[in-house]
């Protein structure tokens, strides 16, 4: 829904609310002095003795017509004052009771009187973003906690395994210089693998306790660039992978330099890993009007919609096995995607045919 639909309902309301009552004040006055004009003309068919009391009644309100105009008139006012005030005050009071339902767990629809339908429109809006924050919260935090306990249990193989072939090392006094050097090798594996578990548990704990801020600057987009993607040149080498940059030279940009070299490395770094081997992974600069757009393209796997759509989510992992290195956290992206709107920027993802795409937009400043 537009939120600027519901910008201005509650002035609507009031404007409504003064309308009806004026039209109602008019509507009285009107039929006040039509049932004057009435009520003059139908007594004058009669005959008055001098001495009736009713006579003297009506004679003396008609010497004072316009006083007693004014009294008929200000106690109409009153009576219809009185009942807007009553209906007004009695849509605070539906109102309030509506806005408990907004923190009530159901998933029920809030009801309100025709007049307040923006209200209720707004009101139910507001709930249903609020389930499905709740919703999407819970979801994150279970996904944590399941990464966590993952990890934990992950820890203990290539643990296990280092202090097992190192026990072998120790203890077996004769043992061959080729098995050794074999003992070595996989406890250095082992132990490697280890250092990244230990890096998405620190991952994690520094994403909950760190609140993003920004120190910009102006720096050669180009060359940081450049520099990010020579120093992945040993990682695309494991794969057979080509890496190519295409920016112009000494393009430069406002931003924090630390926060977005952080963006591109966990970019390429996707990229990385989600790419077929013996292909190219194609890096795109280009100014754009008064943005400039960084696309990141891969040749992998098709990610589906419904992936694609929760792709930036907290501990979301594209690759749910734990068997793999692929997906760390579950950060990487979700973080990236933080960093770039602190930037007032923007950051999408798309897939098909093979092809993966990020589309980073910043402001040029």
């Amino acid at each position: 829904m537009n939120k600027n639909k519901y910008k201005y309902s509650g002035g609507k309301l009031t404007r409504s609310i003064f309308t009806r009552f004026f039209l109602s004040l008019a509507i009285y006055s009107f039929a006040l002095v039509v049932s004057v004009i009435f009520a003059s003309i139908f007594l004058s068919y009669f005959t008055w003795d001098s001495g009736d009391f009713l006579y003297r009644i009506l004679n003396f309100i008609r010497n004072n017509e316009l006083f007693f105009l004014a009294c008929f008139w200000l106690f109409g006012f009153i009576v219809i004052f009185l009942i807007y005030w009553r209906k007004t005050l009695g849509y605070v009071d539906t109102i309030v009771e509506a806005s408990n339902m907004l923190v009530e767990p159901g998933d029920d629809f809030i009801h309100l009187p025709d007049e307040l339908k923006q209200v209720e429109d707004r009101m139910n809006q507001i709930k249903q973003q609020a389930i499905r924050n709740a919703r999407l919260a819970k979801e994150s935090e279970q996904r944590k906690n399941d990464l966590i306990v993952y990890l934990a249990h992950d820890l203990k193989t290539p643990l296990t395994s280092v202090i097992g072939y190192l026990t072998l090392l120790r203890d077996e006094l004769q043992i061959s210089e080729e098995l050794r050097e074999k003992y070595l090798s996989i406890s250095l594996d082992k132990a490697e693998r280890l250092e990244d578990l230990i890096n998405e548990f620190f991952e994690i704990t520094r994403f909950s306790l760190t609140n993003l801020s920004l120190e910009l600057s102006r720096t050669n987009l180009s060359r940081m660039l450049e520099q990010i993607v020579y120093e992945f040149k040993p990682i695309l080498d494991t794969k057979n992978l080509e890496c190519k940059l295409d920016i112009a030279p000494n393009m430069e940009i406002k931003c924090d330099v630390n926060k977005m070299e952080r963006v591109f490395d966990n970019l390429i770094r996707n990229a990385i890993n989600y790419s077929f081997e013996n292909s190219t992974i194609e890096i795109t600069v280009s100014k754009e009007q008064d943005h400039i757009s960084m696309s990141f393209l891969n040749h992998g796997n098709t990610i589906s919609e419904e992936k694609l759509s929760r792709i930036f989510e907290q501990f979301y992992r594209l690759d749910t096995s734990r068997a793999t290195k692929t997906g760390g956290a579950g950060l990487g992206l979700a973080i990236a995607k933080e960093i770039v709107e602190l930037h007032h920027g923007t950051i999408t993802a798309s897939s098909e045919n093979e092809h993966i795409e990020f589309v980073v937009r910043l402001p040029y400043q």
